[in-house]
């Protein structure tokens, strides 16, 4: 009997014990091993990287009864499973684009992953306003091999209906549905981070916009009914690790069958984000950078999918005339909208990004506040008419201009 055989928090004095218990495909060196706790821990799990003299290394992430973020949210710590089994998937789908998962364990929650650590965390890497050609490239590569190869327009109907009813986490969805559909635009819960200097502009926009709340609602229920692919869920630039010559995206435990235009959202909000804090600081080449990046991300996903969907295609019904048009169109309305919803959500719900919270001015900080706003906006009452990146790119700089005249 092993005392990892019942499930308890482990702290950093029982991951050595544990990782040789686990991780046996390694040769590890046991007296020289060590354990590192990484500062990017994120909202919700815990994180330890164990190396040892011979150059293994390797991370250690399990899941706690309670969230890092809040102790009032306790999610089933059956999500380390789920975010095991979505990254075996997506590396099905994308191989080389994610972190090799040693294993996972049941018991105590855990799972060992590859040591990515010769890699940057996006998001982390954008407050320094360092600038990756490539990115636009790799993570439409990373999209479209993902969600298209996952779609019922190319995967067998039985065999993603089976992932479905594998992967819901019914908690990891309430806390989508409520910190990004609902919270910030009412904030029911009272548990809101609004920038105190623009609270007035936040009841005016969001609290009490009723047609936005309308189309916000629709994005909701498009949210929890359309079971289009596998997403990751929660794509930001803290889930990405990136280096000059390529990407691996992690963390993809939000991970569900819902709509693409989720993922795509994601990662053109967090984008904008980056621009937040580029012109904060007076950083033209990142920006430039940022928005041609924006414009590229949606212009090349569009391009791939109409190479790709009709190499892939396999659903008789999806090779009708017409469909393919349509299909790629409600992708498009998505990932508008969904784009809205993360601008808002991370600017003024509950967990916001240090993109914006780490603007020292608090006149920047406020411009860059209301960039996201009133951008997210009309990305969500317009979402029919973004149909390529330029759109995407004319709506930040009028909303830019807008801001800075407030």
């Amino acid at each position: 009997m092993s005392r990892f055989d019942t499930y308890f928090q482990m702290e950093e004095k029982d991951i050595v014990e544990y990782t040789l218990l686990k991780a046996t495909s390694i040769d590890w060196d046991k007296d020289s091993m060590k354990v590192i706790i990484p500062k990017e821990h994120g909202n919700l799990n815990y994180v330890y990287r164990v190396t040892d003299d011979k150059g293994h290394s390797i991370y250690i992430k399990q899941a706690g009864t309670e969230t890092r973020i809040s102790k009032d949210m306790k999610p089933s710590r059956d999500r380390n499973r789920l975010e095991s089994e979505i990254l075996m998937l997506q590396e099905r789908f994308a191989s080389g684009m994610v972190p090799y998962i040693y294993f996972y364990d049941t018991v105590m929650c855990a799972c060992g992953m590859e040591d990515c650590s010769d890699f940057s965390v996006m998001r982390q890497a954008m407050l320094e306003h360092k600038i990756y050609p490539h990115f636009a490239e790799k993570i439409t590569d990373f999209l479209i091999e993902t969600l298209l190869k996952s779609s019922d327009v190319v995967i067998d109907h039985k065999e993603k209906k089976v992932i479905g009813g594998k992967l819901v986490s019914p908690d990891l969805c309430d806390i989508t549905e409520k910190l990004v559909f609902m919270e910030p635009y009412n904030d029911l819960n009272h548990r809101n981070n609004v920038f105190l200097p623009n609270a007035d502009f936040v009841k005016k926009e969001l609290y009490e916009d009723k047609a936005l709340h309308f189309e916000v609602a629709k994005l909701k229920f498009n949210f929890m009914t359309n079971a289009q692919a596998l997403i990751h869920g929660d794509l930001h630039t803290g889930s990405i690790f990136i280096k000059e010559d390529g990407l691996k995206v992690f963390d993809p435990e939000f991970g569900i069958l819902g709509p693409c235009g989720y993922d795509i959202g994601n990662v053109i909000a967090n984008l904008i984000f980056a621009y937040d804090n580029g012109i904060a600081y007076g950083k033209k080449e990142f920006t430039d950078w940022i928005l041609k990046s924006v414009e590229e991300v949606i212009d090349l996903f569009i391009e791939k999918y109409n190479k790709f969907y009709d190499e892939w295609v396999s659903e008789p019904m999806a090779m009708v005339e017409g469909f393919k048009e349509y299909y790629l169109d409600g992708i498009l309305r998505d990932t508008a909208g969904f784009t809205g919803t993360e601008l808002h959500r991370r600017t003024v719900g509950m967990a916001n990004v240090t993109d914006v919270t780490t603007i020292e001015d608090e006149k920047k900080r406020l411009v860059a506040e209301r960039i996201n706003i009133l951008a997210g906006k009309e990305f969500i009452l317009k979402a029919d008419s973004f149909k390529c990146g330029k759109d995407y790119v004319d709506t930040i700089l009028k909303c830019k201009a807008l801001a800075e005249e407030l």
